[in-house]
């Protein structure tokens, strides 16, 4: 009998799927949402039970007779701060995801899903690592302006996932290691992940860092509190512009790093500038973070979707070589990381935390 665990990553069109074992995945699928769908829905919590029916028809598909499901692991939503690890589902954690009480994400909905379907199998529900992971010192969250506070939102389940996998292949703990993880998608975080805890990382939605193929990253506060003041735009006008409209798509007009790359081979010197600012400015923010462990770093970790971009790793590592070897694990690991997580717990690499 081959023990799996169920994975469950919604997102805000669509929620993906897996059964994953110890060795590999079993069965994938990513369940699409039409806005006709969703568009009957109130709010997001109202979804649940439609989103809920939908995995649960993709289990009973894919739990063979030779498959025992062993616990249910849900994409962590917008919960307090806190520390790395795999959590289990209880009634304090759906509660406050329910009425988003720290705010509204699609992925909210992956332990209130989890823990539906798990009570259903009797087996545990958990969530790994989600994007509220805080772990930071006290001086990394000064920000320069009293009453505004840097805070820590990263891709923490990918990042972390591919810290476990480093630590394997050099032999040692993630403890015992520093590491620098640059997660390169639609945002970018490049995070100090120092003796496993993320003690430093730049915001990729709405804060610093690295512009994106959709993000603004760092911007001068001069000409930025101009346009906020010009009357052109309203909130919700520069909010969309910070985080869907700047970046690639602000500069080129498309978010897709393929198309870019097909530009720049064409010729299109622009193109290129644009592009080599991005991977300039990656770079320049993996060298920023190796001064917070005095250049003591193991190794440097590019993951996400870009790093399938070989144009965009061989520029940053050219870059970025003197620091610490360079490592590739691209694509996002989501799915196998709260899987990962689920079965550390159950294998007693660690305890599972309690939400408190």
């Amino acid at each position: 009998m081959i023990e799996v665990v169920l994975s469950i990553n919604p997102g805000s069109t669509s929620t993906k799927v897996a059964l994953i074992s110890r060795e590999k995945i079993i069965a994938k699928e990513k369940i699409q949402h039409s806005k006709e769908e969703l568009d009957k829905f109130k709010n997001l919590n109202e979804q649940k039970e439609y989103r809920s029916k939908l995995v649960l028809e993709f289990l009973k598909s894919k739990l063979r007779d030779d498959l025992k499901l062993v616990a249910v692991a849900g994409r962590g939503g917008l919960l307090k701060p806190l520390k790395s690890g795999t959590y289990k589902v209880n009634e304090l954690m759906l509660e406050e995801l329910s009425t988003n009480k720290y705010g509204e994400h699609a992925s909210n909905l992956g332990a209130i899903i989890a823990h539906r379907i798990a009570k259903k199998y009797n087996v545990p529900a958990f969530i790994v690592d989600p994007p509220v992971v805080d772990e930071f010192p006290d001086i990394a969250r000064i920000s320069g302006v009293p009453g505004i506070e840097r805070i820590s939102r990263f891709h923490a389940l990918n990042i972390n996932s591919v810290t476990h996998l480093a630590s394997k292949k050099f032999g040692k703990k993630r403890t015992e290691l520093n590491l620098i993880v640059a997660h390169l998608g639609g945002g970018i975080s490049v995070a100090m992940i120092a003796k496993g805890r993320c003690i430093d990382v730049n915001n990729a939605m709405l804060g610093t860092g690295p512009f994106s193929p959709e993000r603004a990253g760092t911007t001068p506060l001069g000409p930025l509190v101009d346009l906020c003041f010009s009357g052109k735009y309203s909130y919700k006008d520069v909010i969309e512009l910070l985080v869907k409209k700047s970046g690639l798509m602000g500069y080129l007009g498309t978010n897709d790093s393929i198309e870019v790359e097909k530009r720049i081979s064409n010729g299109d010197g622009y193109a290129k500038l644009i592009y080599d600012a991005m991977i300039y400015q990656i770079a320049k923010e993996i060298g920023a973070v190796a001064t917070i462990v005095n250049g003591e770093v193991d190794a440097i970790i590019l993951t996400g979707g870009l790093a399938h971009s070989n144009y965009i790793v061989e520029n940053i590592e050219r870059r970025v070589k003197f620091i610490a070897p360079v490592y590739v694990y691209p694509g996002e690991r989501e799915l196998e990381a709260l899987a990962e997580g689920a079965f550390r717990v159950l294998d007693g690499q660690e305890t599972a935390l309690e939400y408190k």
